[in-house]
């Protein structure tokens, strides 16, 4: 509770003479033998009224009526004797009246506040050097957080404090609950001139808080680029770990806050161990974690990686995966424009996401298709969409996917029956692996599913064939009709080979369309004659 709002006017006769300065009232009362030590509800006595009001000669005549030697150190329910207050309002008067009569310069509040520390606090440069000259601590810890009056004065960028302090035997190196030093503050808060009085004087400008954090890290984290040359300048260490938890150095903090002329310094003078190195983290991440499109750019055009470093930090396989984590997919062509390797799992990202027209496109370009650890990962994100399945399955499907690395129980037992009827014209029905047969046996079973009549037959040779001759094409050939188109076939077997009777049937009549189409970016259409021998090797 705050006690100087609770009913601040209800004082004593004495304390209310004593606010107002009225001398020739409170000689009265004193002569008639009021009292001067009853206490307000805050605990105020009339001493704290004339210290707080700057009532010099009221605080004199307190003095000498006191009633006893403890009187002038009394507390409010603060812990605030008088000579705080006085420091704080900035009498020097009424502090040199309050010294001389016993006052105790390092008394503390409740919350371990000094005077010292609050005549800094309010910027009275000459109580804080008669505090100093009649015997107030410098050193040590001035304030409930362990702050020194040194660390205020740098906060509030006071170099003629400061220098008074310094010249007084205050330690620049001097450190809070959280190993923080002035010079440290003064580059959280950007003091240029309480950074350059604290640098001239020798202070560490490699200093690390408890959490390794770095003046350089908070100054670049915060945007002070003044203060993060004038370090830079003086040998500040950018390659400096600067936290216990999460692999990070001040290049970090300026991409992902986004102060681009701080990351424009930093980047040819960090170490690009960081930009790929197992266990690090690379600054495209905190790039795009930030949500900073400038920054990632300058990063990437500068050299660093697209596919950085798997993140463990952040859960993250690739920048990519966290622009999708972040649903920032503005960042998605950045990636693509610097080169960044398209996974198998980027497939999913875009199924979580109902990004269906992403989704072909990344097929477009080449990405992988998902496989081996990612596997069952991408299918168990399928199941998201797996009502809209003809918007992602048949371009997954046409782009050489094997359909039975979806047919997991899980994933049959999901979808509806139409779904799984499309899925089996891309296999041989008849040659299922036995725990997928058994899976859709008891598929129909459970839900007196029908498949199509066709599939209690035994495929036909031409349908085998097409199965056997995609399965020598490569999934890159098959993700656009090109290679298929240029075969020396008929076009009506271009067209089986391409699964368009197949298509046609179940109404996705676009991804005619969309086999024709080239991505920018995708292999050039161009053949070389060893890929015509090779078609000729596929008849």
């Amino acid at each position: 509770m705050d006690f100087t709002e609770a009913y601040s006017d209800r004082c004593s006769a004495v304390g209310l003479a004593a606010r107002e300065g009225n001398v020739k009232m409170l000689r009265k009362l004193l002569k008639q033998r009021y009292s001067i030590d009853v206490p307000d509800n805050r605990g105020w006595v009339p001493i704290h009224e004339a210290a707080a009001h700057n009532s010099s000669e009221c605080l004199r005549l307190l003095v000498r009526a006191a009633p006893s030697d403890g009187y002038i150190n009394s507390k409010t329910f603060e812990g605030m004797c008088a000579l705080h207050l006085s420091a704080r309002h900035g009498s020097l008067e009424c502090v040199r009246i309050l010294l001389e009569a016993g006052a105790d310069p390092n008394g503390v509040t409740t919350e371990a506040t000094t005077p010292l520390f609050l005549a800094v606090e309010n910027g009275h440069a000459d109580i804080v050097k008669f505090l100093l000259q009649h015997g107030a601590n410098v050193q040590g810890s001035h304030s409930w957080s362990g702050w020194n009056s040194l660390h205020l004065a740098s906060f509030q960028g006071c170099p003629e404090i400061m220098k008074i302090l310094l010249e007084k035997g205050a330690s620049k190196e001097c450190k809070d609950d959280f190993g923080i030093t002035p010079l440290f503050v003064a580059a959280q808060y950007g003091k240029l001139e309480s950074l350059r009085l604290l640098v001239s004087h020798g202070a560490d400008i490699n200093c690390q808080a408890k959490d390794r954090a770095t003046p350089l890290l908070i100054a670049a984290q915060e945007g002070h680029t003044e203060c993060v040359e004038l370090l830079l300048s003086k040998g500040a260490d950018a390659n400096l770990y600067c936290n216990q938890d999460n692999w990070q150095l001040p290049i970090h903090a300026a991409a992902e806050m986004g102060h681009k002329k701080i990351l424009e310094l930093l980047i040819p003078i960090t170490d690009r161990i960081c930009d790929r190195g197992k266990g690090k983290v690379s600054p495209v991440y905190s790039a795009v974690y930030g949500g900073n499109k400038e920054c990632l750019e300058m990063l990437l055009k500068e050299g660093y990686s697209p596919d950085a470093q798997e993140c463990l930090n952040f859960n993250c396989r690739s920048p990519m995966c966290m622009a999708f984590q972040k649903e920032f997919f503005y960042f998605i062509d950045i990636l693509l424009k610097y080169g960044i390797t398209l996974l198998g799992i980027n497939l999913g990202y875009c199924l979580i996401h109902e990004k269906f027209t992403l989704f072909k496109r990344f097929l477009k370009l080449g990405c992988s298709l998902p496989s081996g650890d990612q596997l069952l990962e991408f299918v168990s994100y399928t199941l998201k969409v797996h009502k809209e399945y003809k918007k992602w399955l048949p371009y997954l499907l046409l782009a050489g996917f094997n359909p039975v690395n979806l047919m997991h129980r899980f994933w049959i037992f999901s979808v509806s029956e139409n779904a799984l009827n499309f899925i089996l014209e891309f296999t041989n029905w008849k040659r299922l692996p036995p725990a997928v047969e058994q899976d859709l046996s008891d598929y129909k079973e459970k839900f007196n599913g029908t498949p199509k009549s066709h599939f209690a037959l035994i495929p036909c040779l031409s349908h085998l064939c097409r199965l056997e001759i995609r399965s020598i094409l490569t999934s890159e050939r098959l993700r656009s009709d090109r290679f298929i188109r240029k075969l020396p076939l008929p076009t009506c077997l271009q067209d089986y080979l391409l699964y368009l009777d197949v298509l046609r049937a179940s109404a996705i009549p676009e991804v005619e369309g969309y086999l024709g189409q080239r991505e920018e970016g995708a292999p050039s259409t161009s053949h070389s004659s060893a890929e015509d021998a090779e078609r000729r090797e596929c008849l």
